[in-house]
């Protein structure tokens, strides 16, 4: 059974591999661990056991958050993990009185576009070249909730 929790040091390796697995930039381990201090992050992990299979992470200011980066295990995508990991998100957020959270998602990226779009996020605009390694635009979705 896979739980949902807030991230502690002693996931930061774990996620940190996930990283280096899932992105041609991924954060360091210090950066990763460096959240664990950042009172305006909030990342959490989804466990099967002692394993790491997904996390989330973002940064909120002024009750509007930013999704840093979500990843799972490719063994675990497509079983409802990720929908689960920015769900869980969503209402922590909404805990903390937060009212809306944004990211960026690769242009390409369909499956992660067909997620967010089934979780209520919009298109609002579009960041040309914001990626690298393959150069590509992002395309930023919101969303948006009443407290």
């Amino acid at each position: 059974m896979i739980q949902y929790v807030d991230m502690k040091q002693e996931h930061v390796s774990q996620v940190s591999a996930l990283e280096q697995l899932c992105f041609s930039h991924p954060w360091s381990e210090n950066s990763v661990a460096a959240e664990l201090d950042n009172p305006l992050s909030l990342w959490i992990v989804a466990l099967e056991g002692d394993a790491v299979v997904g996390y989330v992470g973002s940064q909120t200011v002024l009750g509007e958050a930013d999704m840093m980066n979500l990843a799972v295990v490719p063994l675990y995508r497509r079983k409802g993990v990720g929908a689960a990991l920015v769900s869980c998100l969503i209402q922590r957020l909404k805990a903390a009185e937060v009212y809306s959270l944004t990211l960026e998602v690769r242009a390409s990226n369909d499956g992660a576009k067909s997620l967010y779009h089934k979780l209520g996020f919009e298109q609002i605009g579009r960041r040309p070249n914001y990626y690298s390694g393959p150069k590509e635009d992002a395309l930023i979705l919101r969303k948006e909730w009443q407290l």
